[in-house]
């Protein structure tokens, strides 16, 4: 059979880059970037490959599986449905909705079927008890977006093309390619910035990938991005680098705000950061000076004591200097589908959950508070749990504790293709078709990308006969816990059903500001390029009444407790965890493919010489690590890449629990980081977690 092209978008990141694939209608022969695409412009990473080792992988499920004294049968798809409908509905009918909890995990954002229709399963069920990635990721993001611009999706992305100064906090672009910032072949667009005479600032307690393409690292102590950008703001108004600026007037809460900072000058943050007073006094006169700057922070900035404030700091430091909403700054795009017409504003505090009464984003509690919702009794305890693409045991603090709370419920099921740390806990799993058996359309990413855009692609490969799409499966789901019970009800669970993925995407890109439709975008398989990114404020607002909102009330409360942390800061002995990312990992969910584990292992326990020598610690020998909530054995991997007194573990590993069956992933097992961190230790304001800046005590070990 002759070899033929298909060309569709990678949904493995953030970066949505172009594939073409070379396939044969059974087989896929090469997976290269699309040089076509006008967003990634032929360029892809390493993980692309990884859509050929999923598909293809013989230890990915095909079909239902049940747990029957403790081992895993085969069973058919209406069994399967009945079953877990029927469990979930009698838990529910024996000890009320929220006895059931639902964990939703980071693949979902990269499915479209999942972002269009798991709405209608979550709808059925009826529980509060609502769980997600979000909170141990981006929840600080959502919420700023929510407050300040009046959703939580409108969220500014740094306009990369068009600036001359970027100052990258706690981001690694290099290996993440981008995060809350869409931007294929980033390599080439960091560099296109020194090209062009700007400059690049990165400040991390690592010396990461995009710090060696920087033209500036600066080393800063874990959890103390705040006082540093505290001290900013402060020299902003100090110096009188506040720009006049046209937003100014539209915004509500800047008056007052310079005696908020008075306390956190350069040279009072100076010994708690590790950065002096006249580097802070610098970067801010250079990002004042530059026609086009731009601050923008990630992960390392997001998930800390201080996240949520870190980033409100970053967002009013572009506000201050008037680079929000301008070209080179931060900017909004303009997607084909409207996600914020169709998508709630997002909400916060409404409800709180029952054991430590933690505050609720959009119908979602943090994460964090999962294990011991479980394990707490009561009115309101979670007995039954459904997850769908998630592997929370790795993924969210103290894993060791999720574990424990998982063999403690009456039922559990996974829709999921994995049989992974989370999974085996399962009663039943239910796996639905590969990537490459659904068609896609990245309906997040392109409204956080750095240049409007859009891209639509068919699956590659019908669906096996009898499998099932997710979104089949939460309509299937769905129609047995909630039975319709009059005509009206009857008619729309047929609405639903005819309404596909493809057929309301459709819809979408009608009522879209371009007004496309699914067949012009299959006319354009590379996709179709939208422009630059273009000023929208005020009018773009999402609050009725255009105006941005500060909320100096709730988000400035916090520079009490940052007060604090400024003055119990001389404790620089104490060694403090941080996790780091591979341009060859995603989370946990890519180690089951041998090209992207392959060559020198990659779970180690990066420390700086000084450390290692005070310990007597050589190169390679294992290291124990020690937290609150547990400990691992990992080997140190002693370099100067990484500032005294912090010790670094990447996250998504730990592939060596019993009942697991990923057979690449196991031999390269690795330890989980997140049986360190504390499901006690969050960002106050938000709830997100704190998975950074963890204290930790460090030994040699004889363990091999």
């Amino acid at each position: 059979m002759a070899s033929t092209i298909h060309h569709r978008t990678c949904n493995l990141c953030e970066a949505i880059c172009g594939l073409e694939i070379e396939h044969d209608g059974v087989q896929i022969l090469s997976i290269k970037g699309d040089k076509k695409d006008p967003f990634s412009r032929g360029h892809i990473c390493p993980k692309a490959v990884a859509l050929k080792d999923i598909h293809e992988d013989p230890d990915r499920l095909r079909q239902p599986l049940k747990k029957v004294d403790g081992h895993w049968q085969p069973i058919g798809w209406n069994e399967a449905l009945d079953e877990v409908a029927q469990r979930l509905g009698a838990v529910q009918h024996a000890h009320g909705h929220d006895s059931v909890g639902v964990y939703l995990g980071n693949p979902n954002v990269h499915n479209t079927g999942s972002m269009l229709f798991s709405r209608h399963l979550l709808h059925a069920l009826k529980t509060r008890n609502r769980f997600s990635a979000t909170s141990v990721d981006q929840l600080p993001h959502h919420l700023i977006a929510h407050k300040l611009f009046g959703h939580q999706l409108k969220i500014p992305v740094p306009d990369i093309d068009h600036c001359d100064y970027f100052l990258v906090f706690g981001a690694n672009p290099m290996a993440s390619n981008g995060s809350i910032m869409t931007v294929p072949d980033v390599r080439h667009r960091l560099k296109a910035i020194s090209e062009r005479g700007g400059k690049i600032v990165v400040i991390d307690p690592r010396r990461s990938e995009t710090a060696d393409l920087a033209s500036e690292h600066l080393f800063i102590r874990p959890g103390t991005d705040a006082l540093l950008l505290a001290a900013m703001i402060h020299e902003l108004y100090a110096s009188g680098k506040v720009e006049a600026h046209r937003l100014h007037e539209a915004t509500d809460g800047l008056d007052g705000l310079e005696a908020q900072f008075a306390p956190f000058s350069p040279e009072a943050v100076a010994q708690a950061t590790g950065i002096s007073a006249l580097e802070i006094r610098r970067l801010v006169s250079e990002f004042s000076a530059a026609k086009h700057a731009v601050a923008y922070g990630r992960m390392g900035v997001s998930v800390q004591p201080f996240g949520t404030l870190s980033q409100y700091l970053i967002m009013l430091f572009n506000l201050l200097c008037g680079r929000l909403d301008e070209t080179g700054g931060l900017m909004f795009t303009r997607p084909a589908v409207d996600t914020l017409t169709v998508t709630g504003p997002g909400n916060f505090d409404r409800s709180r959950s029952r054991v430590r009464q933690l505050p609720a984003f959009s119908g979602e509690y943090p994460v964090a508070a999962l294990a011991e919702e479980i394990l707490t009794p009561g009115e309101g305890q979670i007995r039954a749990l459904l997850t769908v693409a998630g592997n929370p045991v790795l993924s969210t603090p103290n894993g060791r504790q999720l574990d424990k709370a998982f063999d403690q419920l009456d039922f559990m099921v996974c829709i999921d293709f994995y049989l992974n740390e989370t999974t085996r806990h399962a009663d039943i799993i239910l796996p639905p078709v590969s990537p490459l058996e659904r068609e896609h359309y990245d309906v997040i990413f392109h409204l956080l990308a750095v240049r409007n855009s859009t891209r639509y692609a068919d699956a590659l490969f019908e669906k096996p006969e009898g499998s099932y799409h997710d979104w089949e499966i939460f309509l299937a789901l769905a129609d047995r816990l909630a039975p319709a019970r009059n005509l009206k009800q009857k008619f729309n669970q047929i609405s639903r059903r005819f309404l596909t993925p493809k057929r309301l995407l459709n819809v979408l890109l009608k009522r879209g500001p371009y007004k496309l439709s699914l067949k012009q975008l299959r006319a354009k398989p590379h996709g179709i390029d939208l422009g630059p990114l273009q000023p929208q404020l005020p009018a773009g607002l999402a609050h009725r009444d255009k105006r941005i909102h500060l909320h100096t009330d709730f988000f400035l409360e916090d520079l009490k407790r940052l007060q604090n942390l400024l003055a119990d800061s001389g404790d620089s002995e104490q060694m403090l965890l941080i996790g780091r990312r591979h341009v060859r990992s995603n989370n946990s969910w890519l180690h089951n493919s041998q090209r992207l584990v392959k060559g020198k292992p990659r779970c180690t326990a990066q420390i700086h010489p000084r450390d290692a020598a005070r310990m007597g610690l050589n190169d390679g020998q294992n290291l124990r690590i020690t937290s609150r909530v547990g400990s691992v054995v990992i080997p140190a991997e002693i370099t100067e890449q990484i500032m005294p007194g912090v010790v670094s573990v990447p996250h998504g590993w730990g592939h060596q629990r019993e009942g697991v069956q990923l057979r690449v992933a196991q031999e390269h097992a690795g330890v989980s980081v997140n049986d360190l961190t504390d499901e006690q230790s969050l960002d106050a304001l938000s709830g997100n977690a704190a998975l950074n800046a963890l204290p930790v005590q460090l030994s040699r070990t004889s363990d091999v």
